[in-house]
């Protein structure tokens, strides 16, 4: 599998299936989850609330994944996953790891070839941004699914991407 790292709008990454950080409640918030709420349409909320009406009734648990319809975004699914906050105090990069993992599976049984994942827990959820470009690498890199061929990490701002783009370059140890 090929790994891209992009400076970008995870909303206007054309590709088979857009990886969303969402809150457990499934039903859209702030951050990258609120703008592929808002950019996807309303399509992607009623499959949520379906999801939490069949399946996820307490909400869709921590490192799991469940895909919808992307709505009116350039892609075929959304796939939601609901990152960890981070902890000074206790090690949640397991849970981290998970969601990439977990939503890859998730392409995997949808037949995605391409899918855009943003950097889960990096903003409000506070996990500093080095170490959670570590964590999606190494899920990244030791990923062996079979259908997915490009796996592209999109990264909010300039010195995020930098920052990101300096782990990725460094040799694997």
């Amino acid at each position: 599998m090929e790994i891209t790292l992009v400076e970008g709008d995870i909303t206007t990454q054309q590709v088979d299936a857009i990886v969303n950080a969402a809150n457990s409640s499934l039903l859209g918030g702030g951050g990258v989850d609120g703008a592929i709420h808002r950019r996807g349409g309303p399509a992607i909320l009623a499959e949520c609330r379906a999801l939490r009406a069949s399946h996820y009734g307490k909400g869709l648990p921590t490192g799991q994944a469940v895909a919808t319809t992307a709505g009116e975004l350039p892609a075929r699914w959304v796939i939601h996953t609901v990152g960890p906050v981070w902890s000074g105090s206790e090690d949640r990069s397991a849970l981290l790891r998970d969601c990439y993992a977990n939503s890859l599976r998730v392409a995997d049984a949808l037949g995605a070839n391409t899918v855009a994942f943003p950097l889960i827990s990096a903003g409000i959820y506070g996990w500093p941004i080095d170490d959670a470009v570590r964590q999606a690498l190494s899920v990244l890199r030791s990923a062996t699914p079979a259908t997915v061929a490009e796996a592209r990490l999109v990264l909010f701002g300039t010195d995020t991407h930098a920052t990101a783009r300096q782990i990725f370059d460094r040799p694997v140890a």
